[in-house]
């Protein structure tokens, strides 16, 4: 296993279609901001569920290499853990509850894994629905998709103290059985009174047929990675999105077919469309904090999410 000298301080960004991402124009751009131009990102593309050596030599670069100061990780955050978990000297309590990390990071020699989604997925969901909204609306959450992103804002939403703020149902849709067995394991252990459902399907007509039970106002979340990593949507162009509901495509890059359906149904049947830009802004900077450890004030998230905007309005 090589370990590649670094001549200067290197962020990583281990994912699938790494040079794709607006990262790699907003990243430079936010080191300015935080007077850290000595700080480059590098791309680490891995397969879907690649073998376990390729995320140990990953792992191996972070932990070993003085240079290499940490990583986002994404799509793999499960496997990643599960190839190198005796690699981290420190485990934070959500990479501990849920077996992923999206965050590696080095502090006082310990290298350290933190799963940074229910921070990140519970800001970004916040900023959409604002305070109350299932007791206001008796919507429910239905996520197609029981990955390490869905798990994440079920964690969120279960944490919140008012009752109000939480849904009734949340139901998983998942296409392997694998993920739904990992969710159920973990949620078993919570303490929620949000009911759980759990449904193996890979069937789009089928999933069309759950989305059509949802009460109006329900949340319908696209985590299933399809539309950017892997092509279609978990629906077809015959589903009908809750009425007065919200479509969440967690993915802000790609075909985005999920996010396209919505948006054809929004005069039709009153659908609020979000995409995953807010996702992005949160995700990358609360990681990026991690491991450059700095505080991540509201002033300086504001700045930095000005930045980032910068660059989407002029891709």
């Amino acid at each position: 296993m090589e370990i590649i000298e670094k001549k200067q301080p290197t962020f990583y960004f281990i994912g699938v279609t790494t040079k794709q991402s607006s990262i790699m124009k907003v990243f430079p751009l936010w080191m300015r901001d935080l007077g850290r131009e000595d700080v480059v990102i590098e791309g680490w593309d891995c397969k879907i569920h690649d073998e376990p050596e390729k995320y140990r030599e990953a792992v191996a670069q972070i932990k070993f290499d003085p240079l290499s100061l940490g990583a986002l990780v994404t799509t793999h955050k499960i496997d990643l853990l599960n190839a190198a978990r005796d690699m981290f000297d420190y485990l934070d309590p959500y990479a501990e509850i849920t077996g992923e990390i999206s965050s590696i990071s080095k502090r006082d020699g310990r290298l350290e894994g933190h799963a940074k989604d229910p921070i990140t997925s519970g800001l970004s969901l916040d900023a959409i629905i604002g305070e109350d909204y299932f007791g206001r609306t008796g919507g429910e959450v239905l996520s197609f998709g029981a990955g390490g992103s869905a798990i994440a804002t079920f964690l969120h939403l279960a944490n919140k103290q008012d009752k109000a703020d939480r849904p009734d149902v949340f139901t998983f849709v998942n296409r392997s059985q694998g993920r739904l067995d990992h969710a159920q394991e973990m949620i078993s252990k919570l303490d929620t009174d949000i009911r759980v459902n759990y449904i193996q399907n890979s069937d789009p007509a089928v999933n069309n047929q759950i989305m059509a039970k949802l009460p109006p106002k329900s949340i319908v979340i696209n985590a299933t990675g399809m539309g950017k990593d892997t092509p279609g949507s978990p629906v077809t162009w015959d589903g009908l999105f809750p009425q007065d509901g919200i479509a969440w495509e967690f993915n802000y890059r790609g075909e985005l077919d999920f996010l396209h359906q919505a948006r054809a149904q929004v005069d039709s049947r009153n659908v609020t469309v979000e995409d995953g830009w807010l996702y992005f802004i949160h995700g990358w900077t609360q990681v990026i904090a991690q491991v450059l450890h700095f505080d991540l004030t509201p002033a300086l998230l504001e700045k930095l999410e000005q930045t980032a905007e910068t660059v989407r309005s002029g891709s």
